[in-house]
């Protein structure tokens, strides 16, 4: 039998637990419904401050948990004996948070370029404050094409928006990684050759950056790719300020 308080005395052990806990009690109590802890938009009422940090606790199926878990424990565990437990856990929580922040300042970018966008040809304050609330628009004024119709699903989709995941803590875990392990070879399932950590996770942030600015990926839909993003710049940071600390 596993000594499970034994393994409890791991910080990675207890965050993917916390991680795996509150997916199934999730699932058990809202079901695919949201429950308010997801990452909203931050102009939509139904954001609030704790859900930057509440949002990357949450996972949006099997999969998405299991991919994630499997790397935390895959790298974090390294991490920590190099950290120590107390300050992997600042740097874990920190990575998320920037990952949160993030992409809440690219998606308000990216909505208020709609909207202008919007206004320019003609929709009023009032018409396009409607057509935020009740996810509709009419107006007398200008006459829609398919590309105002895609410009307003776009607008729906960010406002509408939830995000949730721990791939932002990941991330900054991956590039801690690569920086204090940099000739790491890292086996992965789909490739036939190991990759070292210097050369993976640089190309693994580029595909997430070409991903978010172009909005062609390879990871599928739905995916926050500046929260990626997000996470490894403070896990960047993070990292270089503690190894000038040492010195």
């Amino acid at each position: 039998m596993p000594n499970f308080k034994k393994l409890l005395e791991s910080t990675t052990n207890r965050l993917i637990a916390i991680n795996v806990l509150v997916f199934f009690v999730m699932q058990n109590i809202f079901g695919d419904q949201r429950s308010g802890f997801e990452l909203a938009f931050w102009l939509n009422p139904d954001f609030e401050i704790w859900q930057i940090v509440s949002s990357t606790f949450l996972h949006g199926g099997l999969g998405h948990l299991a991919f994630n878990m499997l790397a935390l424990w895959s790298f974090g565990r390294v991490l920590e004996r190099v950290f120590g437990g107390r300050r992997f856990l600042i740097f874990y929580l920190a990575c998320g948070v920037g990952a949160s922040l993030l992409h809440l300042a690219v998606s308000y970018y990216q909505f208020q370029i709609i909207y202008q966008q919007l206004i320019s040809i003609g929709f009023s304050d009032v018409e396009m404050q409607n057509a935020i609330s009740t996810f509709s628009v009419n107006s007398s004024s200008v006459e829609f094409s398919e590309e105002i119709k895609q410009q307003f699903y776009d607008l729906w989709s960010l406002y509408g928006s939830a995000v949730v995941g721990a791939s932002g803590s990941i991330y900054g875990v991956l590039v801690a990684f690569a920086l204090l392990f940099p000739n790491f070879k890292i086996v992965l399932l789909f490739l036939p050759v190991p990759i070292a950590a210097k050369y993976f996770v640089p190309v693994l942030l580029l595909i997430d950056l070409t991903a978010g600015l172009t909005g062609i990926t390879i990871f599928g839909n739905n995916i926050a790719h500046f929260a990626h993003i997000g996470g490894a710049i403070i896990g960047f940071i993070l990292v270089q300020y503690w190894l000038k600390q040492r010195q």
